[in-house]
Order: structure tokens, then sequence, then C-alpha cells
């Protein structure tokens, strides 16, 4: 049997990860996390032996923290998105609006206004669709 920890922002993920897990032969869930301090207690906790994640967070993570030497991703390096704006580039994908983007991530209207500019300005779009296709080409989100 194997221990695994489950990691979503979201709490759909999360289920959507629970009933996949659910359906292995061989695999035990131990805990679930919705944030990254949360599931470092439930590693520390647990015998956990693997970690099944919702992806978009874990890039933004992954993004956020201090990349060694050729660890960012060509995209990261030629968008020089921040990991906010990487994950609004991910909901703008799921085709949310801007209300919708502010309460999914828990910010503002404006801010999230803030933040589509910059992304516009740094993948050099004209409109929401064309910045979500430089970022599909670039690796930073999936369609």
């Amino acid at each position: 049997m194997v221990a695994v920890a489950l990691y979503a922002t979201d709490p759909a993920a999360r289920r959507r990860l629970e009933r996949l897990a659910a359906e292995q032969d061989g695999v035990a869930i131990v805990g679930a996390a919705d944030n990254p301090a949360a599931l470092a207690r439930l590693l520390d906790e647990t015998q956990a032996e693997a970690v099944l994640a919702e992806a978009r967070p874990v890039l933004a993570a992954l993004l956020a923290a201090d990349p060694s030497e050729g660890a960012a991703t060509s995209g990261e390096i030629e968008a020089g998105l921040t990991p906010r704006e990487i994950e609004v580039l991910a909901a703008m994908a799921d085709g949310a609006s801007n209300k919708m983007i502010a309460r999914r991530l828990g910010i503002s209207f404006h801010t999230v206004k803030f933040h589509v500019a910059s992304i516009l300005a740094k993948l050099d779009a004209d409109s929401r669709t064309e910045a979500v296709a430089q970022g599909a080409r670039l690796g930073l989100v999936m369609l």
C-alpha cells in the first residue's frame, strides 16, 4: 500500500484528486492540504510516500521558489511573469472573468485588472485570448 498525501488549493480539484486516488488499488490517502504550509505539516506528521497534487499551484510555487541554475522554464524566463500572474493567466485560460478570478484567488477586482494588464504587456498581447495562447505556447498554461 502506498501512502499518498493530496495537495490542491481548489476544493473541487481536491475532491477530483480524492476520487482519482480512491479508484487506485494499493493507494491509501493519508490526508489533504490546501496550502504549502499545511502540506509540509501533513508530510511531517504522516508516513506519506507520495503527493498527488493539482498542477497549477505546484507550478506557481516552484516558480516562486528561488530557482537554482537551469531550473527555470524557458517560458518563465521569456515571459517574466510572477507566480500570481501565472495563477491569473491560468484562470484566464479557464475562461474566468476578472470578477471570477478575484473570487477564486481571494484578491480584489482591481488587483486582477492590474495583473491582467501586466500579463498582456509582458506577453505582448492585445487581448486576453492572445495572452492565453502565448502562455500556452510558452508552456505556462495548459489548454
